[in-house]
């Protein structure tokens, strides 16, 4: 089971990532996750691309392609990817899309998370994430049983550096402009059968959205 989400940022695909690779047990890979955690893990890389990682994280642009879909590459053909993995929100460019056909990684399923910017800008500045793990909690619709803390680990909680309204608004510029034609991209693909595309509303409950992606992850 190979699974792409995509969707602006704040579409509740995160969320809905770690029940559905919980469920399956296949690993839930996050372009995000993984490029935080390169900051912290790899220190000895070249400064100029942690400078543009950390550009990426506060201003909403978009990390360079070359080196996102190089890491990507490197993260699928870990052991744990062999019976599958879920990407969460990449490819972000036609260029990684076709990237992934060069290096032959092919999906079963495309799932767009379909929202209102209004909506987005409400979620994501009131999200909070447990770094190592990427849970997502947000003060209103799915707090932590204790305020600041992960359910699990216990440890505190953060505020991503982009979770602001300006860098919203860029994030969703950037989705629009690079990552909807990706949309279309995948669309076309579905044609061959080899790829199954749906469009799901993202503006519902978690449950309601978790319910109908195991049903077309079942019955299709």
């Amino acid at each position: 089971m190979r699974i792409i989400f995509l969707g602006p940022p704040g579409s509740g695909k995160g969320t809905q990532a770690h029940l559905i690779s919980s469920k399956y047990n296949i690993p839930n890979i996050s372009t995000g996750m993984m490029l935080r955690q390169s900051l912290t893990k790899s220190p000895h890389q070249s400064h100029n691309i942690q400078k543009n990682i950390i550009n990426a994280m506060h201003t909403g642009n978009l990390v360079n392609d070359a080196f996102i879909v190089q890491l990507m590459n490197t993260r699928i053909n870990k052991n744990d990817c062999c019976n599958g993995f879920l990407l969460d929100g990449f490819p972000r460019t036609i260029l990684q899309a076709e990237f992934m056909k060069k290096y032959k990684i092919f999906v079963n399923y495309v799932i767009e998370f379909v929202i209102s910017d209004s909506i987005v800008i409400d979620r994501i500045t009131g999200r909070r994430i447990h770094i190592d793990s990427g849970r997502t909690y947000h003060i209103q619709f799915n707090p932590p049983k204790i305020c600041g803390l992960d359910d699990i680990t216990g440890e505190s909680l953060t505020t991503r550096k982009d979770d602001c309204e300006q860098a919203i608004r860029k994030r969703l510029n950037n989705y629009y402009q690079h990552t909807e034609p990706v949309l279309d991209y995948y669309r076309n693909e579905s044609k061959s059968k080899k790829t199954q595309y749906f469009s799901i509303n993202g503006n519902r409950k978690i449950t309601e959205i978790y319910e109908e992606l195991i049903s077309l992850l079942i019955e299709k």
